[in-house]
């Protein structure tokens, strides 16, 4: 697998790398995100929304634990399982169907769901650095290397 990285210092340049990575997921991927509370994951994700043609705001689905956005083809849907209580609350939830056909899904805090999600085709880490944020992506599958090379 490969990786990349890079340095962001402000919330322009956190927003404008996801919109970057956005412009190459036209086919479907699974994004996983990391990174400690307020290190830009939402910034981040409302990046790669930008570039499916999102306007609005983009808050985490902190309590509702997924939100689609639905902007044509494909779906995006976003994720935030940091208040998942147990991972088998996803099967509850219907989340398989969310993994289908060419849908794009980002997901925050993607430990709480172990076993309950698929393999990520890109890990997305964002941590706080100075002013800035540091900014590591990894490829999980040979989808994510091809994304990845996108990027790079």
């Amino acid at each position: 697998m490969s990786s990349w990285s890079t340095y962001l210092p402000d919330e322009k340049a956190t927003v404008a790398a996801g919109h970057r990575l956005g412009q190459q997921l036209v086919s479907g991927a699974i994004i996983y995100l990391e990174g400690t509370l307020g290190a830009g994951k939402t910034t981040f994700c409302r990046g790669v929304l930008s570039a499916f043609g999102h306007r609005g705001p983009v808050k985490s689905p902190t309590y509702t634990l997924v939100e689609p956005y639905e902007l044509g083809s494909p779906c995006v849907y976003h994720f935030d399982l940091y208040r998942l209580g147990d991972p088998e609350e996803l099967e509850f939830m219907g989340v398989r169907d969310y993994f289908v056909g060419q849908n794009v899904s980002l997901i925050e805090w993607p430990c709480q769901g172990r076993g309950y999600i698929p393999e990520a085709d890109l890990v997305v880490s964002l941590n706080t650095e100075g002013e800035g944020r540091k900014l590591s992506v990894i490829s999980g599958t040979e989808h994510g290397v091809a994304l990845l090379s996108f990027l790079q």
